[in-house]
């Protein structure tokens, strides 16, 4: 097998308490290419699919891909708040306030279109050359410029304190805070205790290599590589809404 060969797209379903960095050092070792990045990073908590480029000719395609709109899941918490918006920051209690079907139906109702939204302290974006979760980390809060955001989102379950969304975004959603956002519209607090990112482009999670594989001994993830040319979606369609759940 030629390096060539070797060198590709490989969908990973990244699961909960792993960081997206780790699994750059996981395919690093697998494949003895150095040169590896990835279309998008997810939070330690959160799941799905992570696009990752093995090789030089697949790193320089980042740009391309990160543009494209992405796919979520997400369960919320109602009633508490955390200041990192999900369930690995400081958790406390916001209101006892239990919102109607109605009401819950009109905030989500509210989070489809062009909308602005401020970006958290608790994310890689820079501000004046400093990323924002260092300073966060410290204590200090300083002004975000909103930024303008496409989605479209729709309601999949509410049963108190539960409510789960799906949601198709431009690139630059925070999912976090579009949680934090829906929490305040409906009076009582929310933050997200699960997050699954069900599509990134056109790249599906149930295409994706289940992490456990990577370490198995006879996996050979050469098979596993997508073969171009990509479709570089950016529809903002709802692909297919999960079936309500109950948990």
């Amino acid at each position: 097998m030629t390096h060539a060969q070797k060198e590709g797209i490989l969908l990973v379903n990244k699961p909960k308490g792993k960081t997206s960095f780790y699994l750059v050092k996981k395919l690093r070792h697998l494949t003895g290419i150095k040169k590896i990045g990835h279309a998008g990073t997810l939070d330690p908590f959160a799941t799905g699919v992570m696009v990752m480029l093995i090789g030089r000719d697949f790193t320089k395609l980042s740009g391309e891909f990160l543009n494209c709109d992405k796919e979520y899941l997400a369960r919320l918490k109602l009633g508490y708040t955390s200041d990192s918006y999900d369930c690995d920051g400081v958790i406390v209690e916001g209101s006892d306030k239990v919102p109607t079907e109605e009401e819950i139906e009109n905030v989500i109702a509210k989070y489809n279109g062009e909308i602005m939204q401020t970006p958290p302290m608790y994310s890689a974006k820079k501000v004046g050359g400093k990323k924002l979760y260092e300073l966060a980390r410290k204590g200090i809060e300083i002004e975000r410029a909103p930024q303008k955001v496409e989605l479209t989102t729709t309601l999949i379950e509410y049963e108190y304190p539960y409510l789960t969304f799906q949601c198709a975004c431009t690139k630059g959603t925070y999912i976090r805070t579009l949680a934090d956002d829906i929490g305040k519209d409906l009076g009582c607090g929310a933050y997200i205790e699960e997050l699954t990112r069900l599509r990134s482009g056109n790249f599906y999670l149930e295409d994706c290599v289940d992490y456990n594989s990577l370490s198995l001994t006879n996996f050979e993830y050469e098979h596993h590589l997508k073969e171009g040319p990509w479709k570089l979606s950016q529809n903002l369609k709802i692909s297919k809404p999960v079936q309500s759940q109950s948990h």
